[in-house]
């Protein structure tokens, strides 16, 4: 058996597997977001381990874990936990979603060296600007920082003690030379870090550590378990769904939204502002154009009108060709294409006759533009796409599906009823790290329940409505 733990920012997910890749069963444990002042999110890394203890523990009450041979870890992104010498945890980790060090990241990305040796933009949830903002506003704290671990990687500290993270994961810091896959001494030294300060490197189906006695005994695992480098959480999700191969994608519609291409070179764009990662495999590497709203566009529509997502798009219909009320997904401001952190959201094209369902589907098409964005990103960028796994909670709406073939003219597949996700993709690693098997034998892709085709009749109005939402990004930054 091989266990993955996938910590999300909202929960930690912890899901186990059988030498047939069968899943047993999962367990998760929720966590929380701390916003103490605006543009900031924050969680306390204490409540990692909670969490990861209360979803694991669970496992270990329903399942007999004794023969567990390897464990793998995926997590949320381009966090920045900051340790002291002695390994005690500075501050609240900083988040992927926190826009605070914008002017910072403006900055170092205005370094020629930045964008050339990481081969992409600094964005402001990146992990350097993060650490600028710290010398900046925290100087006594910043020079403490003897450590700086991502998500993830803090939770591989507490469950092996060792100090290490992976390719796919460290590319979102804007601290690794991605095309040599290693740390930068140039890029750390722009943000006054440096490779001492720096974990371990291994790539994600490599081994990185031993689990911890005292843990296997508490969880009832015998015998020594491996623990594999791991991955980014959407580097682990290509894992889990077989994305691993030139011409492979998905479109995933979990908070955020992501179109991800997977490549067996490194295509930096960084003038694109799409996104050339180290993939969770050697000699692999990935490109994703990334929306910052997306299910959770839909979330905050659900709030207003005191209802829940389902309910919005349980009772939509067949795909209705678009209407005048449009929306900018802009919530939290927006990364791929436009790299603007104070984007804003917007609703516009209201008439009297504007009820629930038109506003349901404005917000739809809205992140679905949005992702036809990314896909048009993706393709200057160099990537080669001609269908998408569809992935996350959004792709259980039958309507969005539909509405993502028809806007991005691009067939739509539905893999049949499973668990693909990203601690699916980090047991799979661990499987490997633990057996020395190769990705052609693990990383199959799932069986397709069903193919969606954009409707023909509908794409052309698609593309004229997609033409007035992208004329309304002005407007979105007063």
């Amino acid at each position: 058996m091989y266990l993955g733990i996938d910590l999300g920012t909202s929960g930690v997910k912890a899901t186990l597997i059988d030498d047939n890749q069968q899943v047993l069963g999962s367990e998760t444990a929720g966590l929380t977001v701390s916003r103490p002042h605006p543009n900031w999110s924050e969680q306390d890394p204490a409540d990692w381990i909670l969490a990861t203890r209360h979803a694991v523990g669970a496992l270990a009450r329903s399942h007999d874990l004794s023969s567990v041979g390897g464990i793998g870890l995926s997590g949320q992104m381009h966090g920045a936990v900051a340790l002291d010498a002695a390994g005690a945890v500075l501050r609240p980790a900083i988040l992927w979603n926190d826009t605070r060090s914008h002017a910072e990241a403006a900055g170092l990305d205005a370094k020629p060296e930045m964008r050339r040796l990481s081969g992409n933009i600094v964005f402001p949830g990146f992990t350097a600007p993060k650490l600028v903002w710290m010398a900046r506003h925290e100087p006594d704290l910043f020079a403490r920082v003897a450590c700086l671990l991502l998500p993830k990687d803090y939770l591989r500290l507490w469950l092996t003690g060792e100090r290490v993270s992976e390719m796919s994961d460290a590319s979102g810091t804007s601290w690794l030379d991605v095309a040599g896959r290693d740390w930068s001494g140039a890029l750390l030294s722009a943000s006054g870090m440096s490779r001492a300060q720096m974990p371990a490197l291994v790539e994600g189906s490599e081994v990185s550590g031993v689990l911890r006695r005292e843990l296997a005994a508490e969880w009832g695992i015998t015998g020594s378990v491996v623990v594999a480098g791991g991955a980014g959480d959407n580097a682990a999700t290509a894992i889990g769904a077989g994305t691993v191969a030139k011409g492979q994608g998905f479109v995933s519609l979990g908070t955020s939204g992501v179109v991800f291409a997977a490549s067996d070179h490194f295509l930096p764009a960084p003038e694109t502002a799409v996104h050339a990662f180290c993939h969770a495999l050697p000699g692999r590497w990935h490109q994703m154009g990334v929306i910052l709203s997306a299910s959770a566009a839909l979330e905050w529509l659900a709030g207003v009108l005191d209802t829940s997502p389902a309910e919005l798009t349980s009772d939509l219909g067949p795909l209705h060709p678009p209407g005048s009320a449009m929306f900018l997904p802009y919530l939290s401001g927006e990364r791929t294409p436009h790299n603007d952190a104070l984007a804003k959201g917007l609703l516009a094209g209201l008439t009297p006759l504007t009820d629930r369902a038109a506003l349901t589907r404005a917000v739809l098409e809205g992140v679905t533009f949005a992702l036809a964005d990314n896909l048009t990103a993706l393709r200057a960028a160099g990537a080669e796409l001609d269908g998408l796994l569809a992935l996350g909670g959004g792709a259980r709406s039958d309507y969005w599906l539909r509405l993502i073939a028809s806007v991005l003219d691009l067939p739509v597949m539905l893999p049949v009823g499973g668990d693909y996700g990203a601690a699916f993709g980090a047991a799979r690693l661990g499987m490997m790290a633990a057996t020395g098997a190769g990705s052609d034998e693990i990383c199959a892709m799932p069986a397709i329940a069903a193919e969606i085709r954009p409707d023909p009749a509908l794409v052309p109005a698609f593309a004229e409505s997609h033409a007035r939402f992208r004329a309304l990004y002005p407007a979105s930054r007063a």
